[in-house]
C-alpha cells in the first residue's frame, strides 16, 4: 500500500509566512487539492516564492477557499491517517498555522517523508525523482503535482529496493 503524502505551498519562508496551496494524494493515487485564502492577518508574502510556485495574490482571494473549509476537507480525506510530508518541519508548522485559524483540531499524524525510507530508497531517492519529474508532464510547481511526484519516488524506489 502506498503512503498517503502531502505537500503545503507557502508565500515564502520563514517567519510571517502562511499556507496558501495544500495538496494530498491518497494510496489509491486520488489527489486532492485546494488553495487557501489568507486570513486578513497573513500579511507575508514572498515574491521569490511566488516565482517558484505561480500562484499570485489575487488567485487566492479569487479561487482560495476558506481556512475552515480546507482544514475541515483535509480532516476527513486524512481522519486517523498516517501522512507523509518530505518538509516536515516547514509543512508541519503551516499546517498548525492553518488549523488554529480554522478552529479545528487536526485529526491525522504527520511524520516525514524519511523515516519512512531504508537506506537503499535513500541511495536512489534523488535521481530516481529527478527522473520522474524529466518523464512526466507536470510543468507547474504546485501541491498536488508535487506530492503525487513524491508519492511515485517512493513506489520506484520501494520497487527498486525489493529487487536488489
Amino acid at each position: 500500500m502506498l503512503p498517503l503524502i502531502i505537500d503545503v505551498e507557502a508565500s515564502g519562508f520563514g517567519r510571517g509566512s502562511y499556507p496558501i496551496e495544500v495538496g494530498v494524494v491518497m494510496a489509491d493515487g486520488i489527489s486532492h487539492c485546494m488553495l487557501i485564502r489568507p486570513e486578513l492577518e497573513w500579511k507575508h508574502w514572498d515574491d521569490s516564492a511566488e516565482q517558484l510556485h505561480g500562484i499570485s495574490r489575487e488567485q487566492l482571494q479569487r479561487y482560495g477557499r476558506p481556512v475552515t473549509e480546507v482544514a475541515a476537507s483535509l480532516n476527513d480525506w486524512l481522519r486517523d491517517q498516517q501522512v507523509y510530508s518530505d518538509a516536515w518541519g516547514n509543512d508541519s508548522s503551516w499546517l498548525a498555522l492553518l488549523f488554529d485559524a480554522a478552529g479545528h483540531r487536526q485529526q491525522f499524524k504527520l511524520e516525514s517523508l524519511r523515516g519512512l525510507l531504508s537506506e537503499q530508497q535513500l541511495q536512489w531517492w534523488h535521481q530516481t525523482k529527478d527522473d520522474i519529474v524529466a518523464s512526466s508532464d507536470f510543468n507547474r510547481h504546485r501541491a498536488s503535482y508535487d506530492a503525487l511526484i513524491l508519492q511515485r519516488t517512493y513506489q520506484q524506489t520501494e520497487q527498486l529496493a525489493l529487487n536488489t
